[in-house]
């Protein structure tokens, strides 16, 4: 059963801050990197789901690649609910909160066979990271080149790890 989080219209909740950044940019920023919290929060369980459950003969290599893959994305998910923090906002990354606004595609329940995983995962991380190259251009019209930074260091590490995993689809048949 999914349950609907409330998204308010209304300006978030902020804790007063010396940070430099105007308190309209910080609200924005808020906004932007709580959605990309959610996206992340998704990815990690998503990749957790397919290291759980792939099989095959491929199993203990692709069980071992999207382990590591997943615990880099838990160090992106700190990464961005920390900058959140910072810059007076509140971190909403509750399991429900990333369910209800998650923008992911839902992980397919279906499947086992390492491949298919294989297939999965790399959609999840290809749109994963667009949307952080989305939020680098964004972070940065907003003169923050600090968000803009870390969320091309996380875009740099979804790209390792999609080529990572699409390289066990790539060999030629």
């Amino acid at each position: 059963m999914k349950r609907n989080i409330p998204v308010s219209n209304e300006e978030p909740a902020m804790y007063e801050t010396m940070n430099d950044l105007p308190k309209a940019a910080r609200i924005a920023l808020n906004q932007l990197m709580n959605q990309r919290l959610a996206d992340a929060f998704d990815l990690h369980s998503q990749i957790k789901q397919a290291h759980w459950n792939v099989k095959g003969p491929n199993f203990i290599g692709l069980h071992k690649l999207f382990d590591e893959v997943a615990e880099d994305v838990e160090s992106y998910v700190d990464l961005i609910a920390e900058r959140i923090v910072q810059l007076g906002g509140v971190a909403e990354g509750t399991a429900r909160m990333a369910a209800a606004r998650t923008r992911l595609a839902e992980y397919p329940l279906d499947i086992a066979e390492g491949a298919a995983h294989v297939e999965a995962v790399a959609r999840a991380l290809s749109d994963f990271g667009k949307s952080a190259r989305a939020t680098i251009d964004e972070a940065d019209g907003m003169d923050d080149k600090d968000t803009a930074d870390i969320f091309t260091e996380i875009s740099r590490g979804i790209d390792k790890w999609l080529w990572f995993v699409e390289a066990h689809s790539q060999a030629p048949k």
